[in-house]
């Protein structure tokens, strides 16, 4: 024997129907006994409800309520019954709603409805859906009957949640069972008392008539029909990656339900559990799929949890006071005073020196909790053993649940390391001894965000997500875009990350889609889904989002931008970027950023701010954190005075290369920006701060490349004239450069904590002197590397290299996040 119950969506519409009508079929086509216990349809039991308080104001809108819920049930049965067998059965459902019309006026003409009368009213909702699944299955010929399980199910009058007597009910049941074959309809959710007045069960009622009919014929399985595919890992309306738990212990799903979870209430299969009946949660719309299985003991699981659910609204009361420590008596004083004033406490939280308790309620409660404790406390508050009653409120409580952390170290570290690492405050937490669940109290506004990286934490250990905000789709960006998909597989093969394009920017149009923009067709998405740019706008929305692993990507050379990344910071999202505008303005400002992200437990990287896709910063960093300290810091940091200068030689005018270098796109429009050397400046003074020292721009020393006349040329054109004009200036510093087998570069250095720029002559015994292309060089003396400088050399430019350095910055995110 199998006991079916099915709940409200599945008796909701003609579709559903339909869809419990194949089910019962197919169990019947297999030889399976079964009986079926059906809640009332969708959204009845409220309209019923609602109906009942309308009727004891005289509001006569109570019949339009009633009409339609018969206009619904005879929907089902025009499309379900046969037209030549439909009369009678209209005439049996108005039979029932006739009742329940009668009724509604009697409360109508006394203003007034008791606990009883309620359950009485609500019963029609059970009553009409069971009664219209029958006439339709036997109008197609199934042997089947109608069994209102006021019958047998006996209860006391605790009108609303009454308790059932099971030594009656399980003879009665029994007794009936035996004298039948037929398949059994049950109306759930409703019992009567000895006197045959009518009583609910209370919440879950539906699934405990399921429980109360399987354990008293010894089921072989009760099987709970809902609208999702058994119990998930978590809400899949806020956890995108929630799967179904195969199987789970009575305990476990006490825990996530007692949490929020809302699929079934096992308290209300209490009857089942006690007899070891195994209860399945299946879907009414998908069949076939195997569902959750709940049971005493659950088969091993590869995961160390088993699912996370969470209450969205509460509000935290903290009891708190040097004269509570020692003293005996002041937590049963407590909740004794709150037991008697009815009041539900959700979650309980108390320090070890005893100087706090705190515990979670229902923030509808919180007024009269706090009056209630002022007034029980009074005393201890009068003379200060207790320093007052204080409620925080617009909290969330998280429970992860899973009988696999009694077996496993680290969790409660994992949970707490996850959460702050995404800047997620704990307001306080719980864990039971039996180690089954770990609560914690989180504000309101991350519980989005924090059931998701638990959720990836937990269940997707090998993979993370990484929520990346793009702006700048110029050169490096779009080539960053290409590269990020051209490895995604190798990313999530080998570095288990996925990086999910969530907003893209340019200078016209900007996007954010939470559930991510197509790699391959971000341009189009952008241009067609897309709203005008503005780049506080962007900023906002993606603070707003509050995603889990949130990484925002300034690839611009935007001036104004970095006065964005303090806030993001704030809300505790990482940056990357080519830019070096942060890096190399006021060292105040440069600090604040640094302190923040630390603070945060963000990162801030920019790898690409010097010698674009060279590991410069990262091997100064781990040059500095292992002990290591800097003597002299040297570098040809320019990509397009490091081509100039290693074509530049006697005979070739300066003129020539200057503009052999513009046409292969190397300068900037006007070249005289790369002449100017500032570039050059903000990158050595980036790596002198990196090395600990205080420096500001006015703090560089720059001598200058250009003469006069070729600086104030009103024109590119212009320019390029006066250096033609001054060639002979050029030409005599390159002449003796090579008098003296010497090259010309154009070189930055920091040592005793001063930094010059300028064109220098060096010999063949410099680290410089072997150089071609557009390369950049950085040498590093250290007292490590004294006598043979460390040198880095490459690609110094370009929208590949720099690309791929974003690239390795978004990836050293993503470790460190995991």
């Amino acid at each position: 024997m199998k006991v079916l119950k099915f709940g409200g969506t599945s008796c909701g519409t003609v579709a559903s129907i339909q869809s419990v009508l194949n089910i019962i079929k197919a169990k019947q086509a297999k030889g399976e006994q079964i009986a079926a216990v059906f809640s009332a349809m969708g959204g009845v039991t409220n309209k019923l409800i609602e109906a009942g308080r309308l009727a004891t104001l005289n509001d006569s809108t109570y019949f339009d309520i009633v009409k339609e819920i018969e206009n619904r049930h005879f929907e089902v049965v025009r499309a379900l019954i046969d037209v030549k067998s439909q009369s009678k059965v209209f005439a049996n459902i108005r039979t029932i709603i006739n009742e329940l019309e009668d009724l509604l006026k009697g409360v109508s003409l006394i203003r007034e409805i008791s606990t009883r009368t309620s359950d009485l009213i609500v019963s029609f909702g059970e009553r009409l859906s069971t009664t219209l699944i029958y006439e339709i299955l036997h109008a197609q010929g199934v042997d089947c009957q109608y069994l209102d399980a006021r019958k047998v199910i006996r209860t006391d009058d605790n009108f609303g949640i009454a308790n059932v007597n099971f030594e009656v009910t399980n003879r009665q049941i029994q007794d009936y069972f035996s004298k039948t074959k037929s398949l059994q309809l049950i109306t759930g959710f409703i019992g009567s008392t000895e006197k045959g007045e009518t009583t609910t069960l209370g919440r879950g009622g539906s699934d405990y008539t399921g429980s109360i009919f399987g354990a008293a014929l010894n089921a072989q399985e009760i099987e709970i029909w809902t609208d999702v595919d058994g119990m998930m890992t978590a809400d899949p309306r806020k956890v995108k990656n929630a799967f179904t738990i195969p199987t789970i212990t009575y305990s476990e799903a006490m825990e996530l339900t007692h949490f929020g979870a809302k699929v079934i209430y096992p308290p209300s299969l209490q009857p089942a559990f006690a007899k070891n009946i195994p209860i399945r949660v299946l879907n009414t719309f998908n069949p076939d799929f195997i569902g959750t299985i709940v049971n005493r003991v659950a088969e091993p699981s590869e995961y160390i949890i088993t699912g996370i659910s969470s209450i969205d609204n509460l509000a935290l009361v903290n009891l708190q006071g040097s004269g509570m420590i020692g003293v005996a008596g002041v937590s049963a004083k407590l909740f004794t005073v709150l037991a008697k004033h009815e009041i539900s406490v959700v979650l309980i939280s108390q320090a070890s020196s005893e100087h706090s308790i705190c515990f979670a309620i229902n923030p509808s409660a919180s007024a009269n909790v706090k009056a209630i404790l002022e007034n029980e406390f009074k005393n201890e508050i009068a003379v200060g053993d207790v320093e007052g009653i204080d409620i925080q409120e617009n909290l969330s409580v998280i429970a992860v649940v899973g009988e696999g952390m009694r077996r496993h170290t680290g969790v409660s570290g994992k949970l707490f390391s996850v959460l702050g690492k995404n800047g997620i405050n704990i307001v306080a937490t719980a864990q039971g001894s039996s180690e089954l669940n770990i609560s914690v109290v989180i504000e309101k506004k991350d519980i989005s965000k924090a059931l998701n990286v638990i959720h990836d934490s937990f269940f997707f250990s090998q993979a993370k997500t990484l929520n990346l905000f793009l702006v700048g789709t110029g050169l490096i960006g779009k080539a960053l875009l290409e590269q990020l998909q051209g490895q995604e597989n190798y990313l999530s093969k080998y570095k288990a990350l996925k990086v999910n394009l969530v907003g893209v920017m340019n200078s016209r149009k900007m996007l954010i889609d939470a559930q991510g923009i197509d790699l391959e067709s971000w341009e189009n998405e952008r241009d067609s889904r897309g709203k005008k740019a503005e780049i506080w706008e962007f900023v906002e929305e993606a603070k707003r989002l509050n995603l889990p692993n949130s990484v925002f990507a300034d690839c611009t050379a935007n001036k104004e931008i970095h006065n964005f990344y303090l806030g993001l910071f704030e809300a505790n999202i990482s940056v990357v970027t080519p830019n070096k505008v942060a890096n190399s303005g006021r060292y105040d400002d440069y600090a604040l950023l640094h302190r923040t992200a630390l603070k945060k437990g963000v990162k801030f990287l920019y790898e690409t701010n010097v010698g674009a896709g060279l590991p410069v910063i990262n091997t100064l960093q781990g040059l500095i954190s292992s002990g290591d300290r800097f003597e002299k810091i040297e570098g040809v940091l320019s990509g397009t005075l490091s081509y100039i200068f290693n074509n530049f030689k006697a005979g070739v005018k300066f003129a020539d290369i200057v503009m052999e270098a513009k046409v292969k796109g190397y300068t900037e429009p006007d070249p005289r920006e790369d002449l100017s050397g500032m570039d050059v400046a903000r990158k050595i003074l980036i790596l002198g701060r990196e090395i600990g020292l205080r420096l500001e721009p006015e703090d560089v020393t720059i001598e200058k490349l250009l003469p006069e006349n070729c600086e104030k040329a009103p024109t590119v054109e212009d320019f390029f004239k006066e250096l033609e004009f001054s060639n002979a200036y050029f030409e005599a510093m390159v002449n003796e450069a090579e008098a003296k087998g010497e090259v010309l570069r154009f070189i930055a250095c920091l040592e005793n904590n001063k930094i010059n720029i300028g064109v220098k002559s060096i010999g063949k015994t410099h680290p410089f002197y072997m150089m071609d292309g557009a390369d950049n060089v950085i040498s590093f003396t250290t007292k490590r590397y004294h006598d043979r400088p460390l040198v880095i050399k490459g690609p110094g430019a370009g929208a590949e290299v720099t690309a791929s350095g974003v690239f390795a910055d978004i990836v050293a995110i993503g470790s460190y996040l995991g």
